[in-house]
């Protein structure tokens, strides 16, 4: 290789290190733009450009260049911070929900879709349903069209229900085998995206309540900044903080398990995620093999334990289905509990709130 390829090569490995470190710094920006917020997403292919970026400036590493050793010392940094933020939804981390001591507890579960309104597969999306047969069913991006679809094959089995379909692509159908208990619809912060909140009766007559969302995300289109996304977090947060049963938080987040606001939210509400110790069941995007990550959720109290997790088959949606069975076991809810949220992590809660409220007087 003659100098001129080797100062190409150089400069190549230089300007693919650069855009590495750059990708990595961006989500620490303290903006609530979607330009910035898009890149909490990407956080496992990230870590996979920050490692491939390392391994092959590496190969090219010069020992004697003071920019070599900056370059690698700060990758090598980058790496330790994404796998940092990955590492707890791998299999070999700690189990945030312990696993279910006994199939004889009180046992539910719960099917969370969201079936992408133009999808027109509704036959093999209801079939998916049905088949998984679980006693809660709750569909996203949900029309009039969905609701006849699921309202003609569920209705049987599923005795109760709270339907709220709308062509804005923020519709929810919230299908039970379990009694409801005073369900609600609210709008927590625009009055076209609803939220569900109904308390659940379990076959052992014990009480849960159920909140069921799908805030809008940060994109040009809708909103540009997470403001309303946030908010709509932070206030089920503080529901949760207030609810007198334990609480199941349930639907299409449109955020990632590992960002800010996600690890804000479960600081304050104190609802632990499944997926932690179990891998990343990432939901979106179905249609890509690279670009997924997980948008769909499930977070429930301690007093919670997890018999099954999976996702379902790709049904022409962009979201894969996502399933869990749980045991109420509340005796055990102590060892597992988070740590109470600190004075500064409450405020930051409501402060983002209170912007969300500024901006609708605005």
């Amino acid at each position: 290789m003659n100098l001129s390829s080797k100062l190409k090569l150089r400069l190549f490995l230089r300007v693919f290190a650069v855009l590495a470190i750059i990708l990595t710094i961006f989500p620490f920006i303290a903006a609530d733009h979607w330009t910035v917020r898009v890149f909490d997403f990407p956080h496992l292919q990230l870590t996979v450009l920050t490692m491939l970026a390392l391994l092959l400036y590496f190969f090219r590493f010069n020992l004697k260049s003071k920019v070599d050793i900056l370059f690698v010392t700060v990758l090598a940094g980058c790496f330790v911070f994404q796998m940092a933020k990955v590492y707890p939804y791998t299999i070999f981390a700690k189990k945030e929900i312990f696993q279910s001591s006994s199939k004889s507890k009180p046992t539910f579960d719960i099917y969370t879709a969201n079936v992408l309104q133009k999808n027109d597969n509704k036959v093999s999306v209801v079939d998916e349903a049905k088949k998984f047969d679980a006693d809660i069913l709750l569909f996203t991006e949900t029309d009039k069209t969905w609701q006849q679809a699921f309202s003609k094959s569920l209705s049987r089995e599923y005795l109760y229900k709270v339907e709220v379909p709308l062509s804005n692509t923020y519709g929810m159908l919230l299908y039970s085998k379990l009694e409801l208990l005073e369900p609600s619809v609210r709008y927590l912060v625009e009055d076209t995206i609803p939220s569900i909140h109904s308390k659940i009766i379990l076959k052992s007559k014990d009480t849960i309540q159920l909140f069921a969302i799908h805030p809008a995300p940060p994109t040009p289109q809708h909103n540009p900044t997470s403001v309303d996304r946030d908010a709509e977090m932070m206030k089920i947060a503080k529901l949760t903080r207030e609810s007198k049963f334990p609480v199941i938080v349930m639907g299409d987040f449109n955020d990632v398990a590992w960002s800010e606001t996600t690890e804000l939210f479960q600081k304050v509400s104190g609802l632990l995620d499944l997926r932690k110790g179990r891998g990343f069941f990432s939901t979106y995007n179905a249609k890509s093999w690279i670009m997924r990550w997980p948008l769909d959720h499930i977070f429930s109290s301690p007093d919670f334990r997890i018999l099954d997790v999976k996702l379902g088959d790709n049904n022409g949606s962009d979201h894969f289905p996502f399933f869990t069975k749980f045991s109420y076991e509340p005796q055990l809810a102590k060892e597992q509990m988070l740590p109470e949220p600190t004075k500064e992590e409450l405020n930051r809660a409501y402060e983002q709130i209170e912007k969300e409220n500024q901006e609708q007087e605005k």
